[in-house]
């Protein structure tokens, strides 16, 4: 069946803390009402960012949203979010590499890093 992506970027962290505040960086330019949406993210911290992009797609009555992330910290959620798969759970602790950066540094890793404090 016609599949398409699209990537949003969304942000909240500034060094190895949230913001608290979730900025839309990228917007959404596809219609959604009635199409079922698959959210794919890289981390799961607060679950801040989630929640607010879930209440976002939310309004433009999707038919259906599963959700899925690659790496998920059950210590840290503040956020009541849905997970539908998660790859792996990890420890409270900020992480670096395979795509995941620290002020757009290490983003480049082929392995997942924790920082050094």
């Amino acid at each position: 069946s016609h599949c398409e992506i699209a990537f949003v970027k969304l942000a909240s962290y500034s060094g190895t803390s949230s913001s608290g505040e979730v900025q839309t960086v990228l917007g959404l330019d596809k219609d959604l009402h009635n199409r079922h949406l698959i959210v794919v993210e890289d981390i799961l911290d607060t679950g801040r960012t989630l929640h607010f992009f879930l209440e976002h797609l939310r309004t433009h009555a999707p038919a259906s949203i599963a959700t899925v992330t690659f790496l998920r910290k059950p210590e840290a959620a503040q956020f009541p979010v849905p997970v539908d798969l998660v790859g792996f759970d990890i420890e409270d602790k900020f992480v670096v590499g395979y795509g995941l950066d620290y002020n757009g540094l290490g983003r480049n890793l082929s392995g997942i890093w924790q920082l050094k404090a």
